[in-house]
């Protein structure tokens, strides 16, 4: 699933519209339409955050359906990716 129709399906789920949305984040409705339409990339990472807060999703999640990782394992990517291969033997 592509991460905006991964964000409009958790708004939907949480009964949002996206002028809500929108307002809580301080974007324009359609800008956050594109998003959801996959007609934008995935946003910078602190709106990334502030969508998991608005929709109650952990960010892990939504950095996940970003295909991006979180701000915090950034730097450390090589671990993260050698912990990954080894829990998938």
């Amino acid at each position: 699933m592509s991460f905006g129709a991964f964000i409009r399906q958790r708004r939907n789920e949480r009964g949002l519209t996206l002028l809500d949305v929108a307002a809580a984040l301080e974007i324009s409705i359609p800008y956050l339409s594109r998003i959801e339409r996959d007609r934008e990339k995935a946003p910078r990472d602190e709106l990334i955050r502030d969508l998991a807060s608005i929709l109650h999703m952990p960010e892990d999640d939504a950095f996940a359906a970003a295909r991006r990782l979180p701000p915090d394992l950034q730097g450390r990517a090589a671990e993260v990716f050698a912990l990954y291969r080894r829990q998938s033997r």
